[in-house]
């Protein structure tokens, strides 16, 4: 069986970098159901790529296969130049991966500083304090709250900074502006340009597309678990390409 090439739109070159992520011919799901299939994707290290999709085209899924917590029914998975198809999510963690979940990902229970503590030792509690209240002032002022009781802004400014202070190498974003008010999407948006110019490789899916492509250097769409485009982030968003993809919405919303 043959199946259509994927369109690609031609952009700027570049001079070639050691990928932070190395997807090939990945098939993975559920059960038996299948969700993403011979899927192929690239993230260059110290750029930020755009993974985009309807609801149901299987971002979340891609991104939960590259931490582990799905296993490759076929393909490879690379991290940082290294085979990690097989290794446990904390290995891939270890290596320098970070995966921020949708639906603000802390513990809830603990407070501002102990969500802290718990991504680094001991001794390096005080310095992980700084970086986060650094980048987001307000939890420096909500140390002592139980997280679960902070607003939904608040959270995920501290799933954020959960991240940063692990000086990860790879982020994995999912959905980070979702139910947040614009002027929390735009703190957001400026934390995650922040932390790839300090050198991290940024794989994000948001609903936001115009402005996570405006972030972009490299953009892939999904649509019923396979590749309806890979390319230029810019070029898409200047293409009709991208106008035909957001008119898919509604016939991928039924697929998982």
């Amino acid at each position: 069986m043959t199946t259509s090439p994927v369109p690609t739109i031609e952009g700027r070159s570049s001079a070639p970098r050691p990928p932070a992520v190395e997807v090939d011919g990945l098939t993975t799901g559920y059960g038996r159901t299948l969700v993403l299939r011979d899927l192929s994707l690239t993230v260059p290290e110290g750029e930020v790529t755009a993974l985009l999709g309807s609801n149901g085209a299987g971002k979340t899924t891609l991104l939960r296969a590259i931490c582990g917590f799905l296993p490759a029914m076929k393909g490879t998975v690379r991290i940082l130049g290294e085979d990690a198809t097989h290794l446990t999510p904390h290995r891939r963690f270890a290596a320098g991966l970070c995966h921020i979940p949708e639906g603000r990902g802390v513990f809830r229970s603990l407070t501002v500083r102990e969500n802290l503590a718990m991504q680094t030792t001991r001794r390096g509690e005080k310095v992980a304090v700084e970086r986060a209240t650094a980048a987001f002032p307000i939890l420096g002022e909500r140390l002592a709250q139980i997280a679960g009781t902070l607003s939904g802004g608040q959270q995920q400014m501290l799933a954020m900074a959960a991240a940063y202070v692990r000086n990860p190498r790879l982020v994995l974003v999912d959905e980070p502006s979702l139910g947040l008010a614009p002027i929390v999407v735009d703190e957001i948006f400026d934390f995650l340009q922040r932390i790839v110019a300090e050198g991290s490789s940024l794989l994000l899916v948001d609903q936001f597309a115009v402005r996570v492509l405006d972030m972009a250097s490299t953009a892939y769409v999904l649509r019923r678990g396979r590749l309806a485009y890979q390319g230029s982030a810019q070029a898409l968003a200047d293409s009709d390409v991208f106008g035909q993809y957001m008119g898919t919405a509604a016939d991928d919303a039924s697929t998982a």
